[in-house]
């Protein structure tokens, strides 16, 4: 079996890793090498960047986006960053013919994070390694609630709670007898104020944004916003009263799919529900667009199953030698 690249860089392989994950069922926006390479720009550090190649070349079976710190070997990217770690396959031969390129390398442990709850590395993993005489765990990691979108805003509505809908609809009525809202989209020419904005927005909303969003992970931000940007994937959304900014929450259109990664809101327009409701209205334009999968990421926060949300699960293996 071939066995490409293990220490290299993102661009001796992105062809390749674009056309793997075009073939996949559910492409993943945070398994594209363009997240990935965006934070390893920021977070790189002292780890061995790994990006391995698994089978022919021209026509790979996979490719195992890693990195080895250490004699540990994990998927590229925090778990802060990135909701979705996994391999980047949909060919079942990928798993044992991995195992045999990383036989020769240094490692002692195996730590794979986040593994979404339908991927087939939860089984193949532990298949493989356990063969192989090698203590395998698999833990749940975290929740990951969504939301089958239907086809109108009114079929969403009558989907809720009644006591969610009576809320959702009480507070929309106290929005706009508050004053002249609007939600409105950054766009190319106000992408940089706004990302701005978002960031101010974020750590006022709530002291732990404000010490989660330092000036590493501000940087990622920025990149990360204008790359989606142009790849035409990003949804920077902002509420405003009065011509006045109240909230804003980033999101990202992929595969059909919605991603809210993050939000702030005043706290003046706590009164308000803004940051609540504007969650809501980006479900809203969502179904407007036809996407068909709400994704509220990583966390179990109250208001997402406020919102509708179906809990959905992200997964930890740790494979020792």
């Amino acid at each position: 079996m071939t066995c490409i690249g293990l220490r290299t860089g993102f661009d001796a392989v992105a062809p390749q890793w674009d056309a793997l994950i075009a073939r996949q069922d559910e492409p993943n926006l945070f398994l594209t090498p363009a997240w990935a390479r965006t934070w390893w720009e920021h977070f790189g550090g002292d780890a061995d960047l790994c990006l391995l190649t698994v089978g022919p070349e021209s026509d790979p079976l996979g490719i195992a986006p890693m990195t080895l710190d250490g004699d540990v070997l994990r998927f590229l990217g925090g778990t802060d960053l990135f909701d979705y770690h996994d391999f980047v396959t949909d060919d079942p031969r990928f798993y044992d013919a991995l195992a045999d390129c990383l036989d020769g390398e240094p490692w002692r442990t195996m730590d794979l994070t986040s593994v979404p709850g339908g991927s087939p590395t939860l089984q193949e993993i532990p298949r493989v390694y356990r063969a192989r005489g090698y203590e395998v765990t698999v833990e749940t990691e975290d929740v990951v609630p969504g939301l089958d979108l239907p086809a109108t805003w009114d079929d969403y509505l009558g989907g809720l709670r009644r006591k969610d809908r009576h809320e959702l609809r009480r507070k929309l009525r106290r929005l706009d007898a508050a004053g002249s809202y609007r939600v409105r989209l950054a766009t190319d020419e106000t992408l940089r104020a706004d990302a701005a904005l978002f960031h101010e927005l974020m750590r006022e909303s709530r002291e732990e944004k404000r010490d989660f969003l330092g000036p590493e992970r501000e940087g990622f931000f920025r990149d990360i916003v204008e790359r989606m940007q142009s790849a035409g994937l990003l949804r920077l959304l902002l509420l405003e009263m009065d011509g006045e900014p109240i909230a804003a929450v980033l999101a990202f259109d992929y595969a059909g799919r919605r991603l809210l990664y993050n939000s702030g809101f005043r706290r003046a327009s706590a009164s308000l529900s803004a940051g609540l409701l504007l969650k809501a209205l980006c479900v809203k334009d969502a179904i407007e667009r036809g996407l068909t999968y709400f994704d509220f990421l990583r966390g179990a926060e109250p208001y997402k199953y406020h919102l509708g949300a179906r809990d959905a699960s992200v997964h930890r293996i740790v494979v020792r030698r």
